[in-house]
């Protein structure tokens, strides 16, 4: 995903409710007032969000007894509760020195969650029954997104060398895709595998940065960069950062000729970062990042789209969900299906509006979880899971839930 700082998510009501005093008492009061209105107009709820719960919830280890039922568990429809466990509390299962966790997958045959720190470069293993963390590789090349196959072998996106790799079993690295047209890839971010073994993954811009990746050199649709020099710095710069990228896709990896295919161009899909198939595989859900489209008629703007799949061809694009939220535009990350086929989403946003965000399979909004902070990715896990795992920047957060996650991992 996109890596944000602090600022980014700092509250929003507090400084909501100010304006509005302001405005009420004078100050600018007429413009205010009108933006107050339009604002609530295209709300779902013309309440400024809650920041904390009450009383405050503290997390961690020295959480007290959990709330039954959890007050961060929202619901907005009576189908969420058929999905969700009255007397299982959102917890914070790990926190430690760690930079932008991302890309959880889960190990059937380990029993374990592997998780990238992005920015750290590294890629941990995460134990739930000890709730211990420990290095999986200590380099990892800005690795992103992550997920097992069906015969039960890593592939992992990386940002530093812009390639997408399987890990065999016996220990052996194949690179499954590092070129499209003679270019080097951007910075793979997120990737899933269909029933056949086909691989999909999505190619976006977001580590072609000094914090999780390397810079373009400068060159076609390249321009220099004025505040820093592109090859400074890291053994093989040129190696790992490569030539200028292109413009962003979305790619399919036969599972037996390994070729590579564009299935969706930035034009049609700007920003495409998370992606996950629906319990039958019928339907790909990709969420974008971006805040407007590339091209006039293509999709963007912090939606999630749903295409048809028929082999490796996305056909009848169309929005699935606009991840407004009291009238404020969410940005979607990471997206997992579970097995009735709602629609689990990460999303970046406010405090008090951040958190993971759930659909039905029709695209309606019938829960919530509120969330201390951005949650980047999340994946279904444990021996029966039936547990929800959520990476946010520098912590494992977890929710046993009464459905189980399809797919793979």
């Amino acid at each position: 995903m996109p890596h944000l700082n602090d600022k980014q998510h700092l509250p929003a009501c507090t400084t909501r409710r100010k304006i509005l005093a302001a405005g009420i008492a004078g100050l600018a009061g007429t413009t205010l007032i009108k933006q107050h209105d339009a604002l609530a107009a295209n709300s779902e709820s013309v309440s400024p969000p809650s920041i904390i719960s009450t009383p405050a919830r503290v997390w961690g280890p020295q959480a007290p007894v959990p709330f039954t039922p959890d007050p961060d568990i929202i619901s907005y429809d009576p189908s969420f509760n058929k999905v969700i466990s009255w007397n299982a509390p959102l917890e914070q299962a790990w926190r430690g020195n760690v930079s932008w966790l991302e890309g959880p997958a889960w190990s059937v045959e380990g029993r374990f969650l592997l998780v990238s720190d992005v920015t750290g470069s590294s890629q941990y293993r995460y134990a739930e029954d000890t709730h211990a963390m420990s290095v999986f590789r200590k380099e990892s090349y800005h690795s992103n997104g992550n997920t097992f196959d069906n015969e039960g072998r890593l592939l992992t996106c990386e940002h530093g060398l812009r390639r997408v790799i399987r890990w065999e079993h016996n220990g052996t690295c194949t690179v499954l895709a590092d070129k499209y047209q003679g270019k080097r890839l951007n910075s793979p971010n997120d990737i899933v595998v269909d029933k056949d073994g086909g691989i999909w993954f999505t190619d976006p811009d977001y580590g072609d940065r000094l914090w999780e990746g390397h810079p373009n050199e400068p060159g076609i649709n390249a321009p220099t960069p004025d505040n820093l020099t592109w090859n400074l710095g890291t053994e093989l710069s040129t190696e790992l950062g490569g030539a200028y990228g292109q413009q962003a896709h979305v790619f399919y990896i036969d599972p037996e000729t390994r070729e590579l295919t564009a299935v969706l161009t930035e034009n049609q899909l700007a920003g495409p970062n998370g992606l996950c198939f629906s319990p039958d595989y019928k339907t790909l859900y990709i969420a974008s990042s971006a805040d407007k489209a590339a091209h006039p008629g293509g999709g963007g703007f912090r939606n999630i789209y749903a295409f048809d799949v028929t082999g490796n061809k996305l056909t009848n694009q169309r929005i699935f969900a606009s991840m407004t939220l009291n009238g404020e535009k969410l940005m979607p990350d990471g997206i997992k299906a579970d097995v009735v086929g709602n629609i689990w989403v990460g999303a970046s946003g406010s405090l008090g509006l951040c958190g993971v965000i759930i659909y039905n399979p029709a695209g309606k909004m019938i829960g919530r979880l509120r969330m201390p902070r951005t949650i980047s990715n999340l994946t279904f896990g444990g021996p029966e899971r039936n547990r929800l795992f959520m990476t946010a920047r520098d912590s494992i957060f977890t929710l046993d839930v009464a459905t189980q996650g399809a797919g793979l991992s």
